[in-house]
């Protein structure tokens, strides 16, 4: 990436997005994006696997200025939007919109829907309940083999079985809606394979909400349920809300906690950190550092311009795609000193891996109790954790929209 911003795009010379990882530093954004930093490049023209090219943007200070400018978009159907996938591309039609892909006033009406259920207080509430969960899942791990795979033991069952309980899903059916998730978050998916698990998964949620406008719970798919019997939401929103919810909620935190461990395994000063301390602040402050160096939904987030607008000096015209890089952002040493250096001590706060602006991930504050919760209890409770194989032999999911590691051998 060493086209300047400000020069007309060369079609031979711009590279494809997104680029491999360097195998050796497999935590770290890939080489071209941290290369763009070191140039003084704020945004460049990048190829789609469908031969667009949009602009991406890896300064910090040019994302939050795009991703809270009004006349940029989120509405994917829209000529001209940089999809992340074929399988996107191809089923956007079947899909109604939702909070995720709206603006301005129809965005703020269908987040309002959901703001209540995932607010701090409302989270902090649960949090016993997470770190009972925690203990009793670490405990099910010691009692069994030695070695195992973190993601099996707790990274996946911890979070699926939390938004199961705040969604008001039966955690018996977690290997449906986990398999489908897979499809989902899946790069090479096709857009059959998509059409089809979305059908499935909708007509799972889309009973759901049946039987609980029949009778409701305290839950956040009763709360849908409420709005469309009272003709606040159509069925089809309050399906596709809950469809991504679902996968949302326990994907991205299920990756958060094995790619983390991994990491911390990889740097044993970082790690005595939270190994050796009981207090919340510095568990949370690791907590927004560890996201910010490992920025999970790494090939996010995707806009048009709706109208000519000014950034990094220069020009992006009205229906031209934009990717804000998160992962080049919050590795941006403009924002972050010496950003490839982990620092858990570090004042991380501003980064962008629940993404900017007012469409800021909703869960996550759920996903930061979680992972405080997870990482102040696992290291303590079993100080000599080890990985169990070569770190060089661990299967990094680059096939994935959501970034993280396929399975994690530890021993102890």
């Amino acid at each position: 990436m060493t086209e300047t911003a400000a020069s007309a795009p060369d079609m031979a010379d711009i590279p494809d997005f997104p680029t491999p990882r360097d195998g050796k530093c497999p935590f770290l954004p890939p080489p071209e994006l941290r290369q763009m930093h070191s140039e003084g490049i704020s945004m460049a023209r990048v190829r789609t696997w469908d031969d667009r090219t949009p602009w991406l943007i890896a300064n910090h200070a040019a994302q939050r200025q795009v991703m809270g400018d009004p006349r940029v978009s989120a509405n994917d159907h829209l000529p001209g939007f940089p999809y992340m996938t074929p399988s996107i591309a191809g089923t956007i039609h079947e899909r109604p919109k939702t909070l995720f892909d709206t603006d301005g006033p129809e965005h703020a009406r269908l987040r309002r829907m959901l703001t209540n259920s995932f607010t701090r207080g409302r989270m902090e509430k649960i949090r016993p309940a997470i770190q009972q969960l925690t203990d009793d899942l670490i405990d099910k791990m010691l009692a069994g083999p030695n070695p195992t795979d973190l993601v099996e033991a707790l990274s996946l069952p911890l979070p699926s079985l939390m938004i199961c309980e705040l969604l008001g899903v039966p955690y018996e059916d977690h290997d449906f809606f986990e398999t489908h998730a897979k499809i989902a978050n899946g790069r090479h998916t096709t857009p059959e394979e998509n059409s089809e698990s979305n059908g499935a998964l909708g007509a799972y949620v889309g009973k759901l909400i049946g039987a609980k406008i029949e009778e409701p719970a305290e839950d956040v798919i009763s709360d849908l349920a409420a709005r469309v019997k009272a003709g606040e939401l159509e069925m089809p929103e309050a399906v596709i809300m809950g469809m991504i919810m679902l996968i949302a909620g326990h994907e991205t935190s299920a990756n958060m906690i094995t790619m983390a461990t991994a990491l911390l395994l990889q740097n044993p000063d970082q790690l005595a950190i939270l190994r050796e301390t009981e207090d919340r602040k510095v568990i949370s402050g690791a907590v927004e550092e560890l996201l910010r160096y490992l920025t999970i939904p790494h090939l996010l987030q995707r806009r048009i311009a709706t109208e000519d607008i000014e950034v990094a000096g220069t020009t992006i015209r009205a229906g031209e795609g934009i990717i804000s890089s998160l992962p080049a952002a919050n590795f941006d040493p403009a924002a972050f000193p010496d950003p490839e250096k982990l620092d858990l001590t570090r004042e991380a706060r501003h980064h962008h891996a629940f993404g900017w602006g007012p469409h800021q991930c909703i869960g996550q504050q759920l996903a930061r109790i979680e992972l405080e919760v997870v990482y102040g209890t696992l290291f303590r409770r079993i100080p000599t954790l080890r990985l169990a194989t070569d770190f060089d032999k661990l299967e990094f999911k680059g096939d994935s929209l959501a970034y993280g590691i396929y399975e994690l051998p530890l021993a102890w």
